[in-house]
């Protein structure tokens, strides 16, 4: 999110700045002229204030969970917005001023003391869940609590609460009939008042209350790792029936939400429908025959549909191609690949190249070679310490670094891939060529999406036990900072048991203490420069081997209105979008 893993980003958890064009006038319906291809990426297309309806979703794979605490798909940071609203979100609007920071259940953006340290924020009166009670702010405290102190009952969550609020050992499953007693990091001295109170200054600690942990759950309502089948909706959707992972989740009307308490949400249809598991193949004919409105995983279509769309002329004005904000990425495990030399092989073997084709060429993005996005004040795109001619990997240099690593003859082991991400299955295919020609012998393992970190790729012991020395991820920026792109997944602080997004397990002390500078550091500018000694830092250490700046393709009907690509969701802003049937 990404992870925002992207499906990866986080996310991770939520933004970027990619979009190079502001919002224009809204355009009217689908076109079939060349002229409008790509133009969700910086227009709102077909507007339309239409309600009614039912707009249809379909997923290849599964929700991580549909629960607010523990999710990290950038798709389902999107999408339980329809149930779950947050202190704060970003813009409604597509363009330049997308990432800007707006009030949801928030009165205003919070207020902090001198030292960033300490930050207020005061909630609308009059809120409600679908049941008719009130949303207080010990709600939205217990939300928090629940999300970050539970005693590993979740797992897929980010932990920004649990690292930067100034909070002792606590676990709200563990502390008998009161599950706030000694949480005191965050007061709540009325029923509309929260005040944070962080260990260290955090000068973008507001991005943090964007993200689904916010949302408010009333401790009697909480069925710990059950709640996820039938979340208590403080949105304009509340579930029909529970949810049943690997099949479906339909959304129905909340009749208790308020329009006039919400900014963000137009909520126009009479219903949402998700259906799951669905091969992406299937998902692609369905949304070009109308079948279904939405691919909910937000990533575009699959490579046969891509190579069919983009030759046919007609679709051209019904297809967007923006940049994500996100990178497609291979991580090497540290624990399995532990010389630096021979993770140095991996990247001078690599034939990026056939990486990148393998991702969609020139519509899936742009060759990468440093972890920041070019958007990402700080990124350090021009960098490139593992060049080769062509990008088709440098042979000699990758065996100096086997020699230098005591394997000369090369080495075995597996990479985790997602079994309903094509994209990625591809992309480990080119590596696994790359690999062997200096005797670098990859297997490749597949692993279902929504337990790929909880369990798999992300689980510490099946790592281990399994060989598992790389695998293939993408990251989504939280926020549109060095911070908020990359702490999750290159931070030693990060790094957990299972639920793991630091997947290569990355813990540098140089590369933390200039991420714990970043923090205390009010000045944007100083802040990138450090992010860039970051950058430079992680490829030094291969702990990652970059793919792509990931584009999309995504096909737009006819029938959906007000489609925009929203950079800080890194999909289309489905709190917008409607269906018109005719």
């Amino acid at each position: 999110m990404m992870k925002r893993t992207l499906g990866f980003v986080a996310l991770g958890a939520a933004a970027s700045l990619f979009l190079s064009a502001c919002g224009g006038a809204a355009t009217g319906g689908g076109s079939d002229s060349a002229d409008s291809f790509d133009l969700g990426s910086t227009e709102v297309v077909n507007a339309s204030d239409k309600a009614g309806g039912t707009l249809k979703y379909a997923l290849a794979a599964d929700f991580d969970s549909t629960d607010p605490a523990n999710t990290y798909y950038a798709f389902n940071w999107n999408f339980s917005r329809y149930y779950a609203r947050t202190l704060l979100a970003f813009n409604t609007e597509p363009g330049d001023n997308a990432t800007d920071l707006i009030p949801d259940m928030a009165v205003d953006l919070p207020e902090p003391n001198d030292d960033f340290t300490e930050w207020t924020v005061k909630i609308q009166e009059g809120l409600k869940y679908e049941d008719g009670t009130a949303i207080t702010a010990q709600d939205i405290k217990y939300g928090i609590a629940r999300a970050n102190f539970n005693g590993g009952v979740f797992t897929e969550g980010p932990q920004y609460f649990k690292a930067h609020l100034d909070q002792d050992d606590h676990n709200v499953y563990d502390n008998g009939d009161d599950p706030l007693a000694g949480f005191d990091s965050i007061e709540t001295p009325d029923d509309h008042t929260l005040v944070f109170h962080l260990k260290d200054s955090f000068s973008e600690f507001p991005n943090v209350l964007t993200q689904p942990q916010t949302a408010p759950v009333p401790i009697e309502a909480d069925r710990e790792a059950l709640y996820q089948e039938n979340v208590l909706s403080s949105g304009p959707y509340k579930f029909d029936g529970q949810y049943e992972p690997g099949v479906k989740l339909n959304l129905e009307r909340n009749e208790h939400w308020d329009s006039d308490t919400d900014p963000v949400r137009q909520a126009l249809p009479d219903r949402i429908e998700v259906e799951i598991g669905v091969s992406q193949d299937e998902i692609d004919e369905r949304l070009l025959s109308g079948e279904i409105d939405v691919d909910l995983a937000g990533t575009g279509v699959g490579p046969a549909m891509n190579a069919r769309l983009l030759d046919d002329e007609s679709a051209q004005g019904n297809l967007d191609n923006p940049f994500s904000g996100a990178l497609r990425y291979v991580n090497i495990h540290l624990p399995i690949i532990e010389d630096v030399a021979c993770r140095q092989a991996i990247m001078y073997a690599a034939d990026r190249d056939s990486m990148w084709r393998a991702w969609g060429g020139a519509t899936g993005g742009d060759l990468a070679t440093s972890l920041l996005p070019p958007a990402i004040p700080g990124s350090n795109t021009d960098s490139d310490l593992y060049p080769s001619a062509d990008n088709k990997g440098d042979l000699d240099k990758a065996q100096e670094k086997l020699d230098e690593c005591g394997e000369s003859d090369g080495f075995k082991t597996n990479i985790a891939v997602r079994t309903e991400r094509e994209k990625d299955v591809q992309t480990a295919e080119a590596l696994q060529q790359s690999l062997a020609r200096v005797g670098i012998d990859v297997e490749i393992k597949s692993f279902p999406s929504g337990d790929f970190f909880g369990q798999y790729a992300g689980s510490q012991d099946y790592v281990r036990e399994n060989n598992i020395g790389l695998s293939v991820s993408g990251w989504g920026p939280d926020w549109p900072t060095g911070y908020g792109f990359a702490s999750k997944i290159t931070h030693g602080d990060a790094i957990m048991a299972t639920g793991n997004f630091n997947t290569s397990e990355l813990d540098d002390p140089e590369i933390n203490g200039l991420w714990d500078d970043a923090l205390k550091t009010e000045d944007p500018d100083e802040r990138a420069e450090l992010y860039t000694q970051i950058d430079t830092l992680v490829m030094e250490n291969a702990a990652i081997l970059p793919v792509v700046f990931d584009k999309t393709l995504i096909y737009r009907s006819d029938e959906l209105t007000n489609a925009y690509y929203h950079p800080a969701y890194m999909m289309y802003d489905f709190m917008a979008l409607g269906v018109d049937r005719g």
